[in-house]
């Protein structure tokens, strides 16, 4: 599952991250509502948790826009403002779901898997690629039966690969999606973590899975796809 997590305070947005990502969860962070829009625009996430009071733009802007351009991801407002009549603006701008902080982190993880299965996509347990598998609750990796170590960074990564098989993903999505935007552009920190995937999913077997698509970017696949 990919969330994005729009949120203005710094520690609050990292403690949601952190959380989040210990639940096999896939985030991506914004920090205002001019930050998030173009990552909502350009990458699919099951679920967005929006904080109402934000520089620059706001979440009930933000939301707004959202839902005149027929995005219909679920969102979860998140926000301080606990007052009956914020809180049914908030649902008649389009979110799908309020959570008043401070909240229970365990809450915060049941509401966000409730508005996903809401969304209409279903929560794969286990992803597949020819003979390579991914158990998501287990955060476990496998080929042909042998189990392969991965680190969280190089799990993510996979994942994101197994989630658009087939697809060829640019450089720029892969630094979207991954590192957020955390990273220099132009760097070789994609290449540099495909290399290490490859010499754990593909390089003790035989059939190569990982491919490279010269001047766009890598895909996942079986040979001959």
């Amino acid at each position: 599952m990919h969330v994005l997590v729009v949120e203005d305070e710094k520690k609050v947005a990292a403690f949601i991250e952190k959380g989040l990502r210990e639940e096999g969860i896939t985030v991506t962070l914004a920090y205002d509502g001019l930050q998030a829009r173009p990552l909502w625009q350009r990458m699919t996430f099951d679920v967005v948790i929006l904080d109402i009071m934000m520089p620059r733009m706001d979440g009930l802007s933000l939301l707004k826009q959202m839902r005149a351009e027929k995005s219909h991801t679920p969102v979860l407002m998140l926000t301080a403002r606990d007052a009956i009549s914020d809180r049914v603006t908030g649902l008649q701008s389009g979110a799908d779901d309020y959570l008043i902080k401070p909240f229970a982190f365990d809450e915060l993880v049941a509401r966000i898997h409730a508005l996903a299965r809401r969304g209409g996509r279903p929560l794969e347990e286990v992803l597949q690629v020819a003979d390579l598998k991914m158990d998501l609750q287990r955060h476990r990796v496998s080929r042909q039966s042998i189990l392969i170590d991965l680190t969280p960074l190089e799990f993510r990564l996979l994942e994101f690969l197994m989630r658009n098989q087939g697809r060829v993903l640019s450089r720029t999505s892969i630094e979207d999606h991954i590192w957020n935007l955390n990273i220099d552009r132009g760097s070789n920190v994609v290449d540099v973590y495909i290399n290490y995937l490859r010499k754990k999913v593909d390089a003790p077997f035989d059939d190569p899975l990982i491919h490279t698509v010269r001047g766009v970017g890598y895909t996942i696949k079986k040979t001959g796809e």
